[in-house]
């Protein structure tokens, strides 16, 4: 595992094939021992010896002595899943501007 939260990464090797290739990420809150990031990624497909669509995945690490560990994870299925999420999100977001609710903390 990484000791920075700028290294952690979701890429994966099996037997010479990067099963999970890592195509973009962005670490949402780094916060004392905690670290919570959005990974973009494709997965190999053996049936079509090649990669899959864009996935997403939210995944919270710890630090704990000098390494960051998995502590949880969240897979967005597809991409409507994640337009769904979007959607949802600026909604919510809109509705507390609008309605004058106090903003949380930003990381």
């Amino acid at each position: 595992m990484a000791s920075k939260a700028e290294d952690l990464t979701i890429e994966y090797e099996e037997d010479g094939v990067l099963v999970v290739e890592e195509l973009d990420k962005i670490i949402l809150s780094k916060r004392g021992a905690w670290a919570t990031v959005l990974f973009k990624y494709r997965q190999w497909e053996k049936a079509k010896d090649g990669y899959g669509h864009d996935r997403y995945s939210i995944r919270r690490y710890r630090k704990m002595g000098e390494e960051y560990r998995p502590q949880g994870k969240f897979n967005i299925s597809s991409k409507d899943q994640a337009t769904k999420i979007v959607s949802a999100l600026q909604k919510w977001i809109a509705e507390a501007v609008d309605g004058g609710g106090a903003d949380e903390e930003e990381d």
